[in-house]
């Protein structure tokens, strides 16, 4: 089949849509539900990041989509029992594509919520179990183990999105688009993100760890399917905080670190041991802990979510938590212009930075770095997305 109808395109008024090719069969076969618009631009994106994630670490890998960027991406390491109680994974015995998931997921649960599914390896019963109890609209693998398709086909009262993807597919060297009746067409960007990437660094800290090269991998693929401008703050084998779509770079900059530090604050006992009712349902604690970490008061609501009024989450409390976070890298998908940026880089507990170079100011971001013991890469390799 080259060819699938679709409910409607971006919007419910957009009428009728379709996917096509103009030879052969399309890449991916639709196993239940019936995707829209969105849902395949997410998937299709996702995909291309796991299986660039999978040849770079030799990993499974997993990214959790929305709205055509990336709400999370991971590798599948195993978890400690920070990450599974932060993940709401503490229940479940967990594989390495199902970890991977859950990493991915587990960094914005807020950004994740109702989102797009992407693995690189064959979806097994523990993954499909993992996706079963999370508010999600659909799924793209390669492979599905039978137990794992009975799970995600009883999801959403029958009609969740299952789509089986050809991993041997190979896409044309040319894409095209069209934007108000033009037709664009461009080289696809088929960039690799290797050891070359990290091997020009400027600055006096020349030192990668495995890890920090591992990780800046991950946040230069997540980077490459993210809508630009953006940035990625990685830890773990996973990203923890990605800034979407910004005009301007610093600000991208602050998005992302923001959400870093709501990912490292989330582990402090203080919230670890925020007591909540039995019952609570997984959405209503990730809302109400991103209410409490943004200091936020619950008023008479607080009684509906805890057994005690929690105290609050002082500024100096916060800043002592946030001290212990190092060891974070980030890349981001072109130059940075201001040494700006590694100010607030820094306190998030950057120690490895990946990034385009070529700025007039690239002598200030290395002072920058250098100020703080950072080791910055130079890429040259800009990773626009649009």
């Amino acid at each position: 089949m080259n060819e699938l109808e679709l409910k409607y395109g971006c919007n419910p008024n957009q009428k009728p849509a379709r996917v096509f090719v103009e030879a052969d069969d399309l890449p991916f076969e639709v196993l239940n539900g019936r995707p829209g618009y969105i849902n395949l631009l997410d998937a299709l994106n996702g995909w291309q990041l796991v299986r660039e994630l999978r040849e770079a670490t030799a990993l499974p890998a997993a990214a959790s989509f929305k709205h055509v960027s990336p709400a999370g991406a991971a590798v599948g390491l195993p978890l400690d029992d920070v990450l599974k109680k932060i993940y709401f994974a503490e229940d479940i015995e967990l594989s390495a594509q199902a970890a991977a998931y859950v990493r991915a997921r587990g960094a914005d649960r807020m950004s994740s919520y109702g989102d797009f599914a992407i693995l690189s390896d064959e979806c097994d019963a523990s993954t499909a179990n993992v996706i079963k109890r999370e508010v999600s609209d659909g799924i793209i693998a390669p492979a599905y183990s039978p137990e794992a398709l009975q799970i995600l086909k009883s999801k959403r009262g029958g009609s969740y999105l299952v789509l089986k993807m050809n991993p041997d597919y190979a896409p044309p060297a040319v894409e095209r688009k069209q934007v108000f009746g033009i037709t664009f067409e461009q080289g696809r960007n088929d960039v690799r993100i290797d050891d070359a990437c990290l091997a020009d660094v400027p600055t006096k800290n020349k030192t990668f760890t495995p890890e920090a090269r591992r990780d800046l991998f991950i946040a230069l693929i997540t980077l490459k399917y993210t809508q630009s401008n953006s940035v990625c703050y990685a830890k773990g084998g996973q990203a923890i905080g990605i800034g979407a779509g910004q005009q301007s770079r610093v600000h991208c900059t602050r998005l992302a670190g923001n959400k870093a530090d709501y990912w490292f604050l989330r582990q402090c006992p203080k919230v670890l041991d925020l007591p909540f009712k039995r019952g609570v349902k997984r959405p209503d604690r990730d809302n109400a802990i991103d209410v409490y970490l943004g200091g936020e008061t619950f008023s008479d609501t607080w009684e509906n979510l805890f057994t005690v009024k929690p105290d609050p989450f002082t500024a100096d409390e916060k800043k002592s938590w946030l001290a212990n976070l190092r060891g974070v890298s980030l890349a981001s998908d072109a130059f940075f212009p201001f040494g700006d940026n590694i100010e607030r880089a820094h306190l998030s507990g950057v120690d490895f930075i990946a990034q385009t170079g070529g700025s007039i100011r690239d002598d200030n971001v290395i002072e920058t770095c250098d100020r703080y013991g950072i080791a910055m890469a130079f890429t040259h390799v800009r990773l626009f997305h649009h």
